[in-house]
């Protein structure tokens, strides 16, 4: 099956929320369904809507897995470009689909489950004592 080939200036015309193209190494991206998930923000990738980004992308240093999300968007080609042997290829990936998912997570904790019911009840237990001392020691003022 023959690749989509795109002018730049057809790519150019997509450069909004609801409609975002952009060409990383000669490769036409709809980005436009990644908006959300993209961990940098949507921001980042309008800002480069409608033109090449290869040199964005490439300065950022992108993960494999963010390498292989390219295939997934790929719509077509950039008239004229030639691609390398390595570009080409596919980015070999190690990672199985639940760690090529975590790439994009900005905060990944391993807290235990129990730490969330600690970090509420400890400091829930800390001011009911210490309003409980106040109210027992006001109370025995009053009274002498």
């Amino acid at each position: 099956m023959a690749e989509r080939v795109f002018t730049l200036s057809q790519v150019a015309q997509h450069k909004s929320k609801k409609d975002c193209w952009f060409v990383i190494n000669g490769r036409v991206l709809n980005v436009t369904k990644f908006l959300e998930e993209h961990p940098g923000g949507d921001e980042v990738l309008i800002e480069s809507a409608g033109k090449d980004a290869t040199k964005d992308f490439e300065v950022i240093g992108h993960s494999k897995a963010a390498q292989n999300l390219l295939r997934k968007y790929q719509v077509g080609v950039l008239q004229g470009y030639t691609f390398k042997d390595e570009d080409s290829k596919e980015v070999p990936s190690k990672e199985s689909k639940k760690k090529e998912m975590s790439a994009f997570v900005i905060k990944n904790d391993d807290i235990p489950k129990y730490a969330a019911f600690v970090e509420f009840f400890v400091p829930l237990l800390v001011a009911g004592s210490f309003f409980c001392y106040r109210y027992l020691t006001r109370a025995t003022q009053i009274t002498y």
